[in-house]
């Protein structure tokens, strides 16, 4: 009896979340494994493929590198002939990044699998649920994090 007093049971919203998140890190990590790529990697190879010619700068601001660490970053990345890079053609001290992949397309689209479809999902939402469901994520997050 003092067993079930003591144990918690989740949510269906909970449970469902971690399920997402699970599955979405485990196919994150088998599609890292297998393009070998760092998780870094991954996010860098993302934010390029969302905004094409994408400065040093501002990739170093969304990763939170150093400028060092985007540099050997991006040296790494275009050894591998994942990335090119363009000088700027009214300042030649800016340079500007773009893939040489398409990550919508095989091996590569296993970065994305995930990518976009909770996005999906909300807008398909045509009432205000997703909008607070938008919100309670956000409280719990911050409170989270505040604990940390």
């Amino acid at each position: 009896m003092e067993k079930r007093m003591t144990e918690s049971v989740a949510s269906p919203l909970a449970s469902a979340l971690e399920e997402y998140v699970t599955a979405r890190s485990e196919a994150l990590a088998a599609a890292r494994k297998e393009l070998r790529v760092s998780e870094l990697e991954a996010r860098a190879l993302a934010a390029i493929g969302a905004t094409p010619g994408i400065r040093p700068s501002v990739l170093r601001e969304h990763l939170g590198v150093t400028s060092a660490g985007v540099t050997t970053l991006v040296d790494r990345l275009l050894e591998r002939d994942l990335l090119r890079r363009e000088l700027d053609v009214d300042d030649r001290r800016v340079n500007h990044i773009y893939l040489t992949i398409d990550l919508e397309t095989a091996p590569w689209s296993g970065l994305r699998r995930f990518a976009g479809l909770v996005e999906e999902a909300v807008r398909a939402e045509e009432d205000a649920s997703a909008v607070e469901l938008a919100a309670v994520l956000r409280r719990i997050t911050g409170a989270a994090q505040a604990r940390g």
